[in-house]
């Protein structure tokens, strides 16, 4: 199932290059009161959730997909893991470009390990990228999204995917310079997650998934997750090794080779396989 947030936070299902709007499924939801969780309550419930969309979608009314604006398909998730230099090729790029690595040392990520971007940076791909910091180059970075499903803590590697609720498409933006990734990483609109989320039991093997990214036409990246130097099973258990993992925590797991700049004006599209595809504008620095 492709489940997605759209509009004034309405809940809908992708199918068929239409919109079916299920938003009635929330009233299953329990009532919240202060203080909220720290965790991402429809898919802390997702299961719930499915079945009463699975009895509203034969009446649901739909819609154009390409007449909706994506929200971000996880509304409040309690962080967001990344994957640095998790591509060999990338790593290789990284430590040869000075405008990459600018004089920061390049270690791999056994080495160095994950981090962390601001929640607050979490966009739709409807809401496209503010850039920051025009002085700077500001870079895309294709990466395939896995969302935590249910909370778990050392996890291993071998029962890694049980604990994914679904995947999406995701842009870790970046503002080169000195400072450590958590902050030019966390700027708003840098960490952009859609259009959509397919649901594990619809995308069961992450493992070998092509995906390409181009700007305004121009091939940039591409990949399979296959070449990934840490798998997703793999970053799940180093990131649960460090801190508990909660549902609709979003962790992005790396990107290839071929990062590149972008300006004001430009149009970011990223294809996945078993997953769709985004469309992401770019907007200059704010006056």
């Amino acid at each position: 199932m492709k489940i997605c947030r759209f509009n004034d936070n309405r809940l809908g299902v992708a199918r068929d290059d239409r919109i079916y709007d299920v938003t009635d499924a929330l009233d299953v939801l329990p009532a919240l009161r202060y203080p909220a969780p720290t965790y991402d309550v429809l898919i802390a419930n997702l299961d719930t959730v499915r079945t009463r969309i699975e009895a509203l979608l034969p009446a649901a009314t739909s819609v154009p997909v390409d007449s909706v604006t994506f929200l971000s398909p996880v509304a409040n998730p309690g962080k967001i893991v990344a994957a640095p230099v998790n591509y060999t090729k990338h790593l290789e790029e990284a430590r040869a470009d000075a405008e990459i690595h600018h004089q920061n040392a390049i270690q791999e990520i056994q080495r160095i390990g994950l981090f962390l971007k601001a929640t607050s940076s979490l966009v739709g791909v409807s809401a496209g990228v503010d850039l920051e910091h025009p002085n700077r180059r500001n870079d895309h970075e294709a990466e395939v999204v896995a969302v935590i499903g249910k909370q778990g803590r050392n996890i291993s590697a071998a029962d890694a995917l049980s604990y994914v609720a679904g995947y999406s498409i995701g842009l870790d933006m970046t503002t080169r310079g000195p400072e450590e990734r958590s902050m030019r990483k966390s700027i708003d609109t840098y960490s952009v997650v859609g259009p959509w989320l397919v649901t594990s039991d619809e995308l069961s093997d992450p493992s070998a998934l092509d995906f390409e990214l181009t700007v305004n036409g121009e091939p940039r990246q591409k990949a399979n997750t296959r070449d990934l130097i840490l798998g997703i099973p793999e970053i799940i258990e180093y990131a649960s090794s460090f801190y508990t993992l909660h549902p609709g925590d979003i962790i992005f797991t790396g990107t290839p080779e071929g990062v590149g700049p972008v300006v004001g004006g430009d149009t970011i599209h990223v294809t996945m396989q078993g997953i769709g595809s985004i469309s992401v504008a770019v907007r200059s620095p704010k006056a």
